[in-house]
């Protein structure tokens, strides 16, 4: 469908668009295994979507057979962005301490392919890319919860996925993404690991809103999964906690859960928060596609 005057849905959904080697997930696109999920995205027909759990490939071969099959049903996205996520990324080291090299668990973030598990940016503007933080080393956050004896501090980077800050070129103005995908704060030890990190994760953004890493986009909206909720489940709830009370921000899907876990139960993880100045006009989740466990998280702004 045309972009509509004046007003433009966001949208972000944790889809099953991951699979357990590279190619993989173009074989099963081809083959019209994934026809359903790709029929509810038509079906939400966001003007822009961010897919948090999708397959990277340095061509965008997969990102591209999914525009094409959007746009055979109806929902034409023109604009795409992706870029090499730290999932599966080596670093060469053993960060897990093993004792073997090459592991999932030795790459920047979890993967057992580089790429695996990566995001992307389907839009009806033009999208560009602002800003990217994913190369910034974890020790390099001001105010950071890594331990002292955490390995490797010159080479683990801050991001397990991905923090990108995109422009929107709408016909309104310009808008700005701060995507992200948090990892899981579990798999670990006492020490915690993964739920500082996770929580750093999050608090980047706030660092990010602060200016101390330069000037900050304009119309800012942070959207992503931050494999977190505010009350219930494991991680560091407190941090998400001071991102949903910032002023700067606003929640307009307060208390609405996007995931059901078997062994949690409903659980809020994904998250659009637009900056305080701007209207939001409509706020949804949609309920979770076949055999999907996550729901699609759309906001609606009025740019007039």
């Amino acid at each position: 469908m045309p972009l509509r005057a004046d007003q433009l849905t966001l949208a972000t959904w944790h889809a099953d668009l991951s699979r357990k080697g590279p190619g993989l997930l173009l074989r099963d696109l081809l083959k019209g295994e994934l026809d359903p999920l790709l029929a509810e995205i038509a079906s939400a027909d966001p003007d822009v979507l961010l897919l948090t759990n999708v397959d990277h490939d340095h061509d965008g071969v997969a990102l591209a057979q999914i525009a094409g099959a959007l746009n055979d049903l109806g929902a034409p996205y023109p604009y795409r962005f992706t870029a090499r996520p730290n999932t599966g990324l080596p670093t060469g080291l053993d960060l897990d301490g093993d004792g073997r090299l090459g592991g999932g668990r030795d790459a920047q973030g979890f993967g057992e392919f580089s790429g695996q598990g990566g995001m992307a940016v389907l839009s009806r503007v033009p999208v560009r890319l602002l800003r990217d933080f994913t190369g910034m080393l974890w020790a390099d956050l001001p105010g950071n919860m890594r331990l002292p004896d955490d390995p490797a501090p010159r080479v683990q980077r801050l991001s397990s996925a991905a923090h990108w800050v995109l422009g929107l070129d709408t016909p309104d103005g310009p808008l700005s993404l701060l995507a992200w995908h948090a990892t899981p704060p579990v798999f670990d030890g006492p020490e915690d690991r993964n739920g500082r990190r996770n929580a750093d994760e999050l608090a980047f953004w706030l660092r990010y809103l602060d200016g101390a890493f330069g000037d900050v986009a304009p119309n800012p909206v942070l959207i992503g999964d931050a494999n977190v909720d505010p009350a219930r489940g494991d991680g560091r709830q407190d941090a998400m906690r001071a991102v949903l009370r910032d002023a700067r921000l606003q929640d307009p899907l307060s208390g609405t859960d996007t995931v059901t876990w078997d062994q949690t139960g409903p659980m809020r993880v994904s998250y659009i928060l637009p900056s305080a100045g701007l209207r939001v006009i409509g706020a949804e989740t949609r309920a979770a596609a076949a055999e999907e466990r996550h729901r699609m998280v759309l906001v609606t702004l009025d740019l007039r």
